[in-house]
């Protein structure tokens, strides 16, 4: 490691940024380097645009965009002290599109589509705690308290410990799993009794989408989005939720009321209140 990421990683660290963002960050800024092949001390603010505009051209997400941009300000601001650059690093507008949300069904359909074993019990704990993908790659078995039927969620986004509610279906079926594959520190590990990647979670959750012959573009998060959409279709409040999901603002959990298929179809449609003319069932030729 050169000296100048040492200090970056050092830099994020001192201010309490969670290993996987720092991990990002870092990924970030060395991409930008490598694209123009040189240390990035030795860039300035007519590279960082050029490599904005490089991003738009191969359509990246808004999301790395953004993230892009985060890593940048930081590196140029805070470990290099160049603050006078960060202004020229513009922010994308990320567009707000509706969540993906599965119906109780489809979740069903997917978890059974999912492979038996530890694929198909890291799905059910991702959908049945609400949790994010780095949450559940990160839970421990200490982390499931029985007694109280909670589940603890160590530092999630934000750095911040939460609470989750435990269900008894969910414990006994850990319990079985733990009986069968014996894990000692992570809950969901690989053979090196280390976390299972990210992206082999998500590859196997593609599969299993495949397989349920769900059309929908479902995700590790798309879980969670469920979980939320559910748990209000069940009557839980809001605020209730918030706390579940470890949201900072009211407003992140509040988005999911707009995806409440019960309040939606209790809505009044319209066309049926207008008085139209009833039509005819439409006769086959030939007849009188």
């Amino acid at each position: 490691m050169t000296p100048l990421r040492q200090r970056f990683v050092e830099d994020l660290r001192l201010r309490n940024y969670s290993p996987r963002t720092i991990e990002i960050y870092v990924a970030h800024v060395a991409r930008f380097a490598r694209h123009f092949g040189q240390s990035p001390d030795l860039l300035g603010s007519e590279q960082m645009r050029a490599f904005q505009l490089h991003l738009l051209e191969r359509k990246v997400s808004w999301s790395q965009f953004n993230q892009t941009v985060c890593a940048l300000r930081f590196f140029y601001g805070k470990t290099l002290g160049r603050s006078e650059q960060v202004p020229m690093l513009p922010y994308g507008k990320k567009p707000h599109r509706l969540a993906c949300v599965l119906s109780p069904e489809e979740v069903a359909q997917l978890l059974e589509a999912a492979r038996p074993g530890r694929e198909r019990m890291l799905l059910k704990t991702a959908y049945a705690c609400g949790l994010r993908l780095m949450e559940v790659l990160h839970l421990q078995v200490q982390d499931i308290d029985s007694a109280r039927m909670l589940v603890y969620v160590r530092r999630g986004k934000g750095n911040k410990d939460r609470l989750v509610p435990l269900s008894l279906r969910l414990l006994t079926e850990l319990r079985d799993y733990w009986r069968a594959y014996r894990p000692v520190r992570w809950l969901f590990c690989n053979q090196a009794q280390q976390p299972i990647h990210p992206g082999t979670v998500q590859r196997h959750l593609q599969r299993a989408v495949l397989r349920a012959g769900l059309r929908k573009p479902a995700t590790m998060h798309t879980l969670r989005h469920s979980y939320a959409t559910h748990m209000l279709e069940a009557g839980v409040d809001v605020m209730t939720l918030q706390k579940i999901l470890g949201h900072r603002q009211l407003s992140t959990t509040a988005r999911y009321l707009h995806l409440r298929g019960d309040h939606l179809q209790r809505l009044p449609s319209l066309l049926d209140r207008l008085a139209l003319p009833v039509p005819q069932p439409a006769q086959a030729e030939g007849r009188p």
